[in-house]
């Protein structure tokens, strides 16, 4: 396999997962049709939504496919999606991010022209309207330096994309209540494949939660984690060590950033929030290697004086209009 095939020839199916998206999937779509890979299908898997994130959809060359919400998990609406698409090289977005630039898919497909890759995610940031907590969490998660060959197997399907062929010979987990992105990985990489990490395909993750949603986001998600490393804990200790510390690094960077008193309180709240979800997730035993478990929970001592990464390609020009939620705006399931 080649780059040039990769660039020019591999047909790449984009799917995404919906679920009363309307606010966002606009600024998607344009995102996606304004990137410079030339041969992409759109598919767009929709829970039941009740607002017009279908009507909004049928603007834009999208296929769109159906489950029922109450059959939803998140493997399953991958696999529907898939099973759908027709692409060698298979993207997945959360229908709440847009991409930062219009190189973000062939940024992310670059890694395929080796082989031994199975799996690329890329960078993801917040905006002005995430939660201050949430933007050092993605400073964490995503670093300005990419990887081609990652220990772990982090990474996270909001900004990802897969090997059609291998998805074949493994379908994602439709049992989890999260983390089918980390199952699959795993697979992969016990397998001899390779995870890359791409910092320059770059997303903005609208992610307005609520501390409810926050909860049972970490919550659920640690609920799929014991399942799939099933021998090590979480405990009240970690909690109160986890909450302790990444709550105090925050507090330093908002008055680093003279942000303080607008955010002092949310700080507060969502790694409560987060790291208490996480322990009520974790009340059986459950493994986390080191290198996963410092990627997932610990916050990097470099990221107060990491520069951002520079490019020499243009961003892409949004419409205005397309609106992102305020901060009342209720906000639905994550998928």
């Amino acid at each position: 396999m080649t780059s040039k095939k990769n660039k020019t020839d591999a047909l790449c199916s984009i799917v995404i997962r919906a679920y009363n998206e309307a606010k966002h999937i606009a600024r998607l779509l344009d995102g996606i049709r304004q990137q410079t890979y030339p041969n992409l299908e759109v598919i767009l898997v929709d829970s039941g939504s009740t607002d017009d994130t279908l009507a909004i959809a049928s603007q834009y060359e999208t296929q769109v496919v159906h489950i029922p919400s109450d059959e939803f998990t998140f493997g399953r609406s991958l696999n529907l999606g898939i099973r759908k698409a027709q692409g060698e090289f298979i993207l997945i977005a959360s229908a709440h991010v847009y991409p930062v630039y219009p190189d973000w898919v062939e940024r992310l497909l670059s890694p395929f022209a080796e082989a031994r890759i199975a799996l690329a995610y890329g960078k993801q940031r917040g905006n002005e309207h995430s939660h201050f907590s949430e933007a050092q969490v993605f400073l964490q998660w995503y670093p300005e330096q990419s990887s081609l060959n990652q220990p772990h197997p982090f990474c996270n399907n909001a900004n990802a994309a897969i090997r059609r062929q291998l998805w074949e010979q493994h379908p994602y987990d439709e049992t989890l209540t999260g983390l089918e992105d980390i199952a699959w990985a795993k697979w992969a990489q016990e397998h001899g494949y390779a995870i890359a990490y791409v910092a320059e395909a770059e997303v903005i993750h609208v992610h307005q939660e609520t501390p409810q949603n926050v909860y049972n986001r970490y919550r659920r998600e640690a609920m799929a984690y014991k399942s799939l490393f099933p021998e090590e804990r979480f405990t009240f200790w970690n909690f109160c060590i986890l909450f302790i510390t990444n709550a105090w690094l925050d507090i330093q960077k908002s008055l680093v950033q003279k942000k303080f008193a607008q955010h002092w309180k949310e700080i507060l709240w969502f790694r409560w929030m987060q790291f208490w979800g996480t322990y009520q997730g974790y009340r059986h035993p459950s493994l986390v290697t080191s290198q996963l478990r410092q990627t997932f929970y610990y916050p990097r001592r470099n990221t107060v004086d990491e520069h951002p990464l520079r490019r020499e390609v243009p961003p892409i020009l949004y419409n205005e209009s397309q609106l992102l939620p305020s901060a009342h705006d209720p906000v639905e399931l994550e998928e």
